[in-house]
């Protein structure tokens, strides 16, 4: 599964056979604000969201964006993923 950016729609998205797997973002100034990661029924439990969550931290950090994980997904994602904390916008917890 390949995790596409399409930052006219504001999202990464894995084309799936007949959905589309997106997690959702905003950019104000300097700060990514992740709000929402959705996978339709029947490709859950595949590790879709995460390889979603993954692109979406890697593109934060590749581009010196702060993180705020509106998105609960995402939020466990980096409390999974400690590595991606050091992105966290100050002021945001996941713990």
């Amino acid at each position: 599964m390949t995790v596409i950016h399409q930052p006219d729609k504001k999202r990464f998205a894995i084309e799936l056979e007949t959905a589309t797997a997106i997690t959702e973002y905003m950019i104000v100034g300097e700060k990514i604000i992740f709000t929402h990661t959705e996978v339709p029924i029947g490709h859950e439990g595949k590790g879709i969201a995460s390889l979603l969550a993954k692109a979406a931290l890697d593109y934060a950090r590749e581009n010196s964006f702060r993180v705020m994980p509106i998105c609960p997904y995402v939020g466990g994602y980096i409390k999974r993923h400690p590595e991606y904390k050091d992105l966290l916008q100050e002021g945001f917890s996941v713990d």
